[in-house]
């Protein structure tokens, strides 16, 4: 139909299921609110492909099949034998087929090695899962990898980390063609949270740590998550479960191979991201994080990051209702 909007999925023998599932899944949820996405899958030979999970997935030809029309939207799904091998070059030159035709060029999780080599990533940023994020790296020197990140934009190329990050920049696609609304109502018809921002880390520090075994430092981690704000020095820490500073620094030596400062800080400045991704204030979210002030937090987003809180904000806030736009400092 002339008004729709058309997605191909490009697919392969060894992709992953839920790196399409998710995505077609969020389209689809849209169509129900009255959007028009058509989607499509091809593979380079037009043939049913083998799924990672030993499903065979019919698709509906090449992409030199379909419409007249370029799509507007195409999508590499992952697959972990794109980090593990070669990538065939006739994946390669179907994805270099779609790329003058396409509006956005897109992956999912290990897709980006894909679209690494068919040199649409070359000079940009770009992500992919956290297990594969150093390989991509090394593999393309020209790409700006950035390891963290659960989805990053770069002038209309998008990439992914993996899987579940997948639905997150589905819907952030859809948000971009149809506004915050709508990609909240496809969030809640899904049962799940409105898509965290792309600049959100794959891990907090808690999760990026085992869980700790010992119930003071258990209670402890649990509270600094909970209220990052609170007087988290080590003497104030360690008096609120009646043990020494020294033991307190012992148990997160042990099992948390850091010391409680960094741990503390690294909490903040999770939540202080997931504040500025929002599009709250500088200064109020350095109130809120636990960084006392604006100051002290740009010094710490600058030493761990690269980049101001206000720069965050700018690249990664998305803006709505009750949400500030990007570029107001105060």
């Amino acid at each position: 139909m002339a008004g729709d909007h058309r997605v191909v999925f490009v697919v392969f023998d060894g992709m992953k299921m839920l790196d399409l599932a998710g995505p077609a899944e969020v389209f689809a949820e849209a169509n129900l609110f009255g959007t028009r996405y058509a989607l499509r899958r091809v593979s380079p030979s037009g043939k049913p492909v083998l799924t990672s999970t030993g499903m065979e997935l019919p698709v509906d030809g090449t992409a030199e099949d379909g419409p007249g029309a370029g799509p507007d939207t195409v999508i590499v799904v992952g697959g972990d034998v794109l980090a593990t091998h070669p990538v065939p070059p006739e994946l390669i030159t179907t994805i270099q087929s779609f790329r003058p035709r396409a509006r956005r060029m897109v992956s999912i999780c290990t897709g980006s090695f894909a679209l690494a080599a068919a040199g649409v990533l070359a000079g940009r940023r770009a992500t992919t899962h956290w297990r594969h994020a150093r390989l991509l790296a090394c593999a393309h020197p020209d790409v700006h990898v950035q390891p963290d990140a659960l989805f990053v934009e770069d002038d209309g190329v998008f990439t992914s980390a993996g899987v579940s990050a997948g639905i997150d920049l589905a819907l952030a696609l859809v948000e971009q063609d149809h506004g915050p609304d709508l990609a909240r109502d496809v969030a809640r018809g899904l049962v799940m949270f409105m898509q965290r921002p792309g600049g959100q880390s794959q891990f907090s520090a808690p999760l990026e740590a085992k869980p700790p075994r010992t119930p003071t430092l258990r209670r402890i981690v649990d509270l600094i998550a909970a209220q990052p704000a609170l007087d988290h020095t080590v003497s104030t820490l360690a008096r609120r479960v009646a043990v020494s500073p020294r033991h307190l620094a012992r148990l997160f030596a042990t099992e948390l191979n850091t010391t409680p400062a960094k741990y503390v800080e690294q909490v903040r400045l999770d939540h202080a991201k997931v504040l500025l991704a929002a599009g709250h204030g500088v200064a109020e979210t350095a109130r809120v994080a636990g960084f006392g002030s604006a100051e002290t937090m740009r010094r710490t987003f600058t030493a761990r990051l690269g980049i101001s809180p206000s720069q965050y904000r700018t690249r990664f806030a998305t803006t709505g209702p009750g949400r500030q736009k990007p570029g107001n400092d105060r």
